[in-house]
């Protein structure tokens, strides 16, 4: 008590054995731990539901099991430390110490998984479940160490540590995406966060109540700690190395370029044959997108059979690498292009990476096209709802409909937008993935279609990098739009007459009936690509 206090008659503050500040700033402390470790304990979840997405898609599986395993095993922890509430310091501080180098080296442990063990699923599973537990035996002991403190009754202890733990959790939550990610990404991003934690767990508790830990065991823990930060800062070093070497091992050719944006991840890999002859191929998250040797396969039959039409304006619905909207601007009287792209990094690679540029005949310096970086879906409502305009010709080329977001824009919900944003007489091409290796999912696509109102013609060709190929041509009323392409176009390498006609022919083992449509609230699309690709 300071002799101000004494002579005002002020009470000294409130103190308790072992603890060297007043109750009050202990409390404060202990409440700041338990929100930093909230907010680590979040962002690892975000992060294991992250790279799932990244490297299988399929989100919302991964974060179904993500969280459920999470969940399940923090009631295990739990109850596991019941009996270590006795040494709530000592215990508190070494389940910070496991939770702060399991948590930072998750992701670089699941990567290394998944690229060169082929146990992605169940390391997922283990990491998920020690993750939950070490987090789940945390309350008990935080709540311990604040009863040290200063005795309450139960509804108050728990509402002060429920209220410090869900703020927190916002914190991570926010942090995750809008800061870590970009700044320091996945494996980096995770490795700082279980450096915090360990401080955060760690030190505070440790420094807070040294007074009630013997100095071996005090000096153990302040050991342990170094320890762990050495681990993560010797890994946070090395991690870009890791991860060069880790995607590597993912690909047949050498990685040339990879960026992971806030959509997806983008790899471009080279090679060269004896003959000379390079190959250029694109990946969005591990996907196959295109291979410059026969891209042009692909986007000939793609788009020829929809621009046979009327052709004044078009719209290009995914396509962000430029070669569908190379093949459109073959025709002069193309007034105008509209290519809606979710991701502007892509637009920007086929801009300026210089063999994607070549590749796609520098598309973009057209001045009859015009780019939207927008959700395709939502672009289309507000179309729609607007009746801002009309296209007479519509190519859809996104990725194949293996997760939610990529589902929907295959669903007779996005169909019966595209009929309305039509113009009479107008034609839409849907790339709808591989007869052959997904037929359940092709012919998926096609009923959808004609769900939403379309009169359809499905038709494949054979592109060596994917195999059999297979689209569906579609316009508006009851007639089935004429199978042909204009005489006129020229410069075309693959497509003709007879290759077109003869693309309409399904041999009997390539024909399904026994599909459902796709929609929004049952995606069914998700299960049979699920399925059948599994099945390869």
């Amino acid at each position: 008590m300071t002799a101000e206090q004494a002579e005002a008659g002020a009470p000294a503050p409130e103190r308790v054995a072992g603890l060297r500040m007043p109750v009050r700033t202990a409390r404060v402390l202990v409440l700041l731990a338990v929100f930093a470790c909230a907010a680590c304990g979040l962002v690892y979840e975000l992060a294991l539901v992250a790279l799932g997405s990244y490297l299988i898609g399929n989100s919302v599986t991964q974060a179904s099991v993500v969280l459920s395993v999470m969940v399940f095993a923090m009631g295990v922890g739990s109850l596991a430390a019941k009996p270590l509430q006795r040494h709530a310091v000592v215990a508190f501080a070494a389940v910070e110490g496991a939770l702060a180098l399991l948590g930072g080296l998750s992701v670089l442990a699941l990567y290394a998984a998944y690229s060169w063990l082929g146990l992605y699923t169940p390391a997922l599973v283990a990491i998920a479940f020690g993750v939950g537990a070490l987090i789940g035996a945390e309350i008990p002991l935080l709540m311990t160490l604040l009863q040290r403190i200063r005795k309450q009754d139960a509804g108050s202890a728990v509402a002060d540590l429920f209220a410090a733990d869900y703020v927190g959790a916002l914190l991570g939550g926010l942090a995750f995406p809008f800061l870590l990610l970009p700044l320091f990404g996945h494996i980096k991003g995770t490795l700082l966060v279980g450096a915090g934690n360990a401080v955060a767990g760690i030190a505070v508790v440790l420094w807070l109540f040294r007074g009630q830990v013997r100095r071996g065991a005090r000096l153990a823990l302040w050991t342990g700690l170094a320890l762990v930060l050495a681990v993560l800062g010797g890994t946070y070093a090395l991690a870009d190395r890791f991860e060069v070497s880790a995607r590597q091992a993912l690909y047949r050719d050498p990685i040339a370029l990879a960026e992971r944006t806030p959509y997806q991840e983008i790899v471009i890999t080279r090679s060269v044959a004896l003959s000379g002859r390079p190959d250029l191929r694109l990946f969005l998250n591990g996907d196959l997108q295109f291979s410059s040797i026969d891209e042009y396969r692909y986007h000939e039959a793609l788009v020829h059979p929809a621009l046979s039409g009327t052709r004044g304006n078009v719209l290009i619905l995914g396509g962000g690498d430029g070669l569908a909207l190379r093949e459109v601007l073959r025709y002069r009287d193309v007034r105008q292009v509209t290519l809606v792209e979710l991701d502007p990094e892509m637009v920007r690679l086929a801009r300026t990476y210089a063999e994607m540029a070549e590749l796609n005949s520098r598309a973009f310096d057209d001045p009859r096209a015009h780019v939207v970086n927008a959700d395709a879906f939502s672009w289309l409502r507000d179309l729609v709802a607007s009746r801002a305009g009309t296209f007479d010709a519509v190519v859809v080329d996104f990725p194949d409909p293996d997760d939610v977001p990529t589902a929907k824009l295959y669903s007779v919900e996005f169909y019966g937008l595209l009929q309305r944003a039509l113009a009479p007489g107008g034609r839409v091409v849907v790339q709808s993935g591989s007869p052959f290796f997904a037929p359940r999912s092709f012919w998926s696509i096609e009923k959808t279609i004609r769900s939403a109102g379309l009169a359809t013609v499905p038709y494949h060709v054979d592109v060596p990098s994917f195999g059999d190929w297979g689209y569906v041509l579609a316009a508006a009323g009851q007639d089935a739009p004429g199978l042909r392409m204009d005489p006129a176009v020229s410069g075309l390498r693959f497509l003709d007459a007879d290759v077109l006609r003869a693309s309409a022919v399904f041999a009997r083992d390539l024909r399904r009936d026994d599909v459902e449509i796709n929609t929004l609230v049952k995606p069914k699309l998700i299960d049979y690509q699920r399925q059948e690709w599994r099945d390869l």
